[in-house]
C-alpha cells in the first residue's frame, strides 16, 4: 500500500455490497474485502479480498489487527448486510470511527431495537418474542400480526398471521431464520410502506432517498419493487422523515448510516425497522444516486473514515424504479428476453438471479426472486412503464416434466397464487369448456397452420393481468415467442384438434410458463411424461 492511499475494511462482496468497493476505489481509497463466500460476485474486484464468515467478529479482528500491523487501517463499513454489529465490533476494538457495538446490536436485533422505541415513546407496533422453549402461542394483541426471527433481513422467514394456528407455523418457520433461535410477532401495522436510507455524522442525519415500496403475495411480504422518489405529499414525507430521524437518536446512531421501514398508517408513521446501515434491495447503490445525482455510498465512506460526508445535496430529481421478475416452480431450461431488456429505453440495470439447470421456486423472500430491472427518466411514468415493460420482455422456460412444477399447477391455494384470479362466470366458463381433443403439436401440425383454442371470452376480454402485469394477449404473445406455436382462438367442430380446458387451466395457475410447460409436455413422448 502506497504510503498515502488510505484503506477501508468492507464487509461482503456481494451485488449489494459493488458499489461500497467501486466507490472506495473511485475516492483513491485500498478496498479490503470479507465475505464468507470465496465466489462472492465482487470478490474479484477487490483490491485484497479474504475468506472470513462475516458473523465470526474475532477472526475479523484478527484480520484487522494484521491490516494495522502491515501499514494500517483506517476504518471498517458494509451496505446491504446484516452485519453492522461486526463492523462496530471491529471498529471498537482497533479505535477506529463508528458507532458503539451495544449501539449496532440495538440496530440488528428486532427484540433490543422494539425496546429501544418504546422506551422512547417512538410509535412502533406492539410486539411478544418466542423462542423453542417459549412458544405457547399467546398474543399480548389481536390479530393480525407479523412473525420473523429477531436477527434475519430480506423478509426470509417473515410472514401475517391471522389465527392461532398459523401463528404456530410462523414461528417454528421463523426459529429456521433465526441465528439466536428467537422469533418476534408484532402488531401488523395497515398501510404503504417506505424505505428511507441516511448519512450520519456527529449526530447529524442526511437523508439520502425515500421510496415507494411495492409489497405484494401476502401473508408473506414481497418486495416487487420500490420507486424513487415518494409519490406522497410533502406534509406525508416530513411526518415520516420525522419518525425516521427520532428512531435514529432512540438508537444512539450518531456516526455512520441508517436504513428505516416506515409505515404510514392510521395511527400515522409507525417504524418498521430500522438499521445501522445503508440499505439493500438496489436502493442507496442505484435508485437513489439515479434519481438524485447522488452517490450515498460515498457518503458513508468518509463517515466510517471519520471525515465529514459531503455533496449528499440532491443535484436532480429525476424518478428511478425497480421492479422484480418471478418464476413458478421448477427447473430453468432458458431464460429469454435479455437482449430486448437492453434495447429498451432507461432501463439501466438488469440483475439476473436465475439461469438454466437452476431449481427456482416462487418468492417467499425478498432473495429468492427471479432478477431485477433498473430504470431512470426524468419523469415517474416514463421511468415505471420502463420498468415494467423490461420485467415483462424478460422469460423464463422451465423444463418438462418436472414434479415441482406439476405439484404447483395442480394446486388451487392461496400461496402460491395463480397467475390469474377469475371471478365466478369465467370459473364457470372454463369448467364446461371441452378438454382438450387429440393434438400433437409434431413440427408438421407447426408449419404454417396455427393452432387452434377452444375460445374463453370471458377471460381474453377481461383487464386481468398476471404478476408482472401481462393481459391475457401478452401472454398469449409470449407462448407463442418461446414455442414457436401460433394460438388463434376459434370455432371449432367437435372432433377437430385443439387446445381446451387443461390448457387454460395451466395459463390462469401459471401464466405463460404454465401455457408453455402444457404445450412442452404436451409434445413429449408419452415414455417422458409424469
Amino acid at each position: 500500500m502506497s504510503s498515502n492511499k488510505k484503506r477501508i475494511l468492507i464487509l461482503g462482496a456481494g451485488v449489494m455490497q459493488g458499489p461500497a468497493i467501486r466507490s472506495a476505489q473511485a475516492m483513491g481509497l485500498e478496498a479490503v474485502v470479507l465475505d464468507g463466500d470465496p465466489c462472492a460476485p465482487f470478490a474479484e474486484q477487490a483490491d485484497r479480498f479474504e475468506v472470513i464468515d462475516l458473523k465470526d467478529i474475532h477472526k475479523i479482528e484478527e484480520f484487522a489487527r494484521k491490516l494495522h500491523a502491515e501499514g494500517g487501517i483506517h476504518g471498517v463499513m458494509t451496505a446491504g448486510t446484516d452485519f453492522s454489529a461486526s463492523v462496530a465490533f471491529v471498529a471498537g476494538r482497533l479505535g477506529l470511527p463508528g458507532i458503539p457495538y451495544e449501539t449496532a446490536l440495538d440496530a440488528s436485533d428486532k427484540e433490543r431495537m422494539r425496546g429501544r422505541f418504546t422506551e422512547a415513546g417512538l410509535p412502533s407496533p406492539a410486539f411478544t418474542v418466542f423462542t423453542a422453549a417459549r412458544n405457547d402461542r399467546q398474543l399480548p394483541f389481536p390479530f393480525p400480526a407479523v412473525v420473523k426471527p429477531v436477527d434475519n433481513m430480506g423478509a426470509r422467514g417473515c410472514r401475517r398471521v391471522d389465527t392461532e394456528a398459523e401463528l404456530g407455523e410462523a414461528i417454528i418457520d421463523a426459529l429456521r431464520f433465526s441465528r439466536s433461535n428467537r422469533a418476534i410477532a408484532e402488531e401488523f401495522m395497515e398501510g404503504p410502506e417506505f424505505s428511507v436510507d441516511a448519512v450520519v455524522y456527529r449526530g447529524e442525519v442526511t437523508i439520502c432517498g425515500l421510496a415507494d415500496r411495492h409489497i405484494f403475495f401476502p401473508p408473506y411480504f414481497i418486495e416487487m419493487g420500490h420507486t424513487m422518489p415518494t409519490i406522497y405529499s410533502a406534509k406525508d414525507q416530513a411526518a415520516i422523515i420525522d419518525v425516521f430521524i427520532r428512531g435514529i437518536k432512540a438508537l444512539g446512531i450518531e456516526n455512520g448510516a441508517a436504513k428505516g421501514d416506515i409505515k404510514l398508517t392510521s395511527r400515522g408513521p409507525m417504524i418498521g425497522e430500522i438499521a445501522a446501515r445503508l440499505s439493500g434491495g438496489y436502493m442507496s447503490g442505484w435508485t437513489y444516486p439515479y434519481a438524485s445525482g447522488v452517490n450515498p455510498v460515498e457518503g458513508a465512506l468518509s463517515v466510517a473514515l471519520g471525515q465529514k460526508p459531503e455533496k449528499l445535496a440532491p443535484q436532480r430529481n429525476w424518478t428511478s424504479a425497480e421492479r422484480a421478475f418471478i418464476s413458478i416452480p421448477g427447473l430453468v431450461k432458458s431464460v429469454e428476453g435479455l437482449e430486448d431488456t437492453g434495447n429498451i429505453p432507461h432501463v439501466k440495470d438488469l440483475f439476473l438471479r436465475t439461469g438454466p439447470g437452476q431449481r427456482i421456486f416462487f418468492p417467499e423472500n425478498n432473495v429468492s426472486k427471479a432478477g431485477n430491472i433498473i430504470t431512470a427518466a426524468p419523469d415517474r411514468e416514463t421511468a415505471v412503464q420502463a420498468a415494467e415493460n423490461a420485467a415483462k420482455s424478460i422469460l423464463i422456460r422451465l423444463e418438462a416434466p418436472d414434479e415441482a412444477t406439476e405439484a404447483f399447477l395442480a394446486a388451487s391455494s392461496e400461496f402460491p397464487p395463480s397467475a390469474y384470479s377469475l371471478n365466478s362466470t369465467q370459473m364457470e366458463q372454463l369448467s364446461q369448456m371441452a378438454p382438450l381433443r387429440p393434438l400433437r403439436l409434431c413440427e408438421k401440425t407447426l408449419e404454417n397452420t396455427p393452432i387452434k383454442i377452444i375460445p374463453f371470452p370471458a377471460f381474453m376480454e377481461s383487464d386481468l393481468v398476471d404478476y408482472a402485469g401481462r393481459s391475457p394477449q401478452e401472454t398469449l404473445e409470449a407462448v407463442q415467442k418461446l414455442t414457436g406455436v401460433e394460438l388463434a382462438e376459434a370455432k371449432t367442430g367437435p372432433q377437430e384438434p385443439a387446445l381446451g380446458r387443461e390448457f387454460w387451466a395451466s395459463l390462469i395457475r401459471g401464466g405463460y410458463q404454465g401455457a408453455v410447460y402444457y404445450i412442452d409436455k404436451l409434445n413429449m413422448p408419452k415414455k417422458n411424461k409424469t
